[in-house]
């Protein structure tokens, strides 16, 4: 009986992984995950024993009541994911079952709400960033990044890629990921040395805007010098702040990436979110993901379809232009239903509301001894010099029901990078004001 189970149900008996395994030459399987570190391969797992479901959701509740939730708690963390309000609506369009059991159109033809919901994201991108092109979303804004210089590097036939300082440490990780088996050099260097230094052989330049510390960067230069040598500007930016200032057209952007989550997506731990991507048109066949395009059939009726399908799984493998296998449709339909239920009007005034709150709170603190504003021009993020441990001062504002900042301290200084929403309060940030001015 258990013999006749195997052969019928599993599909590889293990005498068919033993053929498998010495076809390619191990061993055993554990010789395949050689590359992942010795220390991270195969861990102990001190699982408990089991339960019942009861029991198990008991345990859950408890484990969860000793999250410190925003809303319980005054919270100031940003660093790359906000906290927004999120109109009811949001959820209750996205969970209608068209939408939530949709997964990737591989037969578009069918999926005509689907593939409408990509193509009214990927026009509401397209006006907030001023780009001529957008794709249907990807994994989120650190991925984005890594696609906008892998194709960049294709397009230029360059290999050398300069992070301008004040890109996200967490980006720049997954950029160096992501290109890691390709041969890119990734050069990180302060915005005046990479005006000074003039790179022919450099592909693209790679800057955040406002960057990590919360910093408005001036653009205008970095752009000069990469038509010069030829190579494509990258700008990374953060959507609530397109609401209210320049797009990144406006100072010479080829390619814009960006996070969605701000816009209609809970935090949620740090995921599942969906990544901003949008170029100039004359890229249009360079870029990765999936593209949703208009036009109408043989009856003249409107009708939605994949464009430009050269990308992973679909026909041209080795001559892709992304290995992203999904769009995150649903994630990006959070976004398209926020956009669309704010309107131009409405999010700017949000952006208004977000700039107001964070320089009120700037002009607070910068009375308090001790304490330093670091930027000299900030949209909703600013960063702190703090008098003592930015760790024990976040413990204390913990204590007393505030979630801090991100500690971005290093060996020199003790700082925090703040955030700051619609969602703060004046009473909030006032409180905030006076922890800070009984620790310094």
């Amino acid at each position: 009986m258990t013999n006749h189970y195997q052969s019928t149900y599993t599909p590889n008996t293990p005498a068919i992984k033993e053929e498998m395994l010495k076809e390619i030459g191990v061993k055993s399987y554990k010789e395949l995950f050689v590359d992942i570190p010795e220390k991270f391969r195969f861990p102990e797992l001190d699982l408990p024993a089991p339960t019942s479901e009861l029991d198990l959701k008991n345990e859950m509740s408890k484990l969860a009541n000793k999250n410190s939730i925003p809303g319980e708690y005054s919270s100031f963390l940003g660093a790359g994911a906000y906290r927004h309000f999120i109109p009811s609506v949001v959820k209750q369009l996205t969970s209608r079952s068209e939408f939530m059991t949709s997964y990737t159109p591989y037969q578009p033809e069918v999926s005509q709400g689907t593939l409408q919901a990509h193509f009214e994201f990927q026009s509401m991108v397209c006006e907030l960033t001023g780009m001529e092109a957008a794709n249907a979303g990807m994994y989120d804004g650190a991925t984005s990044t890594a696609e906008a210089v892998l194709m960049a590097c294709r397009i230029n036939k360059k290999f050398k890629v300069n992070i301008v300082d004040g890109v996200s440490p967490f980006y720049i990780d997954v950029i160096k990921t992501l290109t890691q088996a390709t041969g890119i050099e990734i050069i990180t260097q302060d915005l005046n040395t990479a005006l000074n230094a003039s790179e022919e052989s450099t592909a693209c330049y790679v800057i955040q805007q406002p960057n990590f510390s919360g910093e408005i960067e001036d653009i205008n230069k970095l752009n000069e010098l990469s038509k010069k040598n030829d190579a494509l500007l990258i700008v990374i930016s953060e959507p609530m702040f397109l609401s209210m200032y320049k797009t990144p057209n406006n100072y010479g952007a080829d390619i814009v990436v960006g996070e969605s989550q701000p816009f209609g997506v809970s935090l949620t731990y740090g995921g599942p979110y969906a990544g901003l991507f949008a170029c100039k048109k004359k890229y249009l066949r360079q870029l990765p993901g999936r593209i949703v395009g208009e036009t109408v059939d043989s009856e003249n009726v409107k009708g939605y379809v994949l464009t430009l399908q050269t990308r992973e799984q679909h026909i041209k493998r080795d001559r892709a232009t992304s290995n992203i296998c999904t769009s995150v449709g649903l994630i990006a339909l959070m976004s398209t239903v926020y956009m669309a239920l704010q309107g131009k009007v409405g999010l700017k005034y949000l952006s208004e509301l977000c700039y107001h709150k964070a320089h009120y709170a700037a002009n607070k603190i910068s009375t308090l001894d001790g304490y330093e504003i670091l930027n000299n021009n900030f949209f909703k993020e600013f960063t702190l010099k703090c008098g003592t441990d930015v760790n024990k001062l976040n413990s204390y504002l913990h204590e007393n029901k505030v979630i801090g900042g991100y500690n971005t301290s290093d060996e020199s200084n003790n700082t925090m990078l703040l955030s700051f929403t619609e969602m703060n309060s004046k009473e909030e940030i006032d409180r905030l004001v006076t922890l800070l001015s009984k620790v310094n």
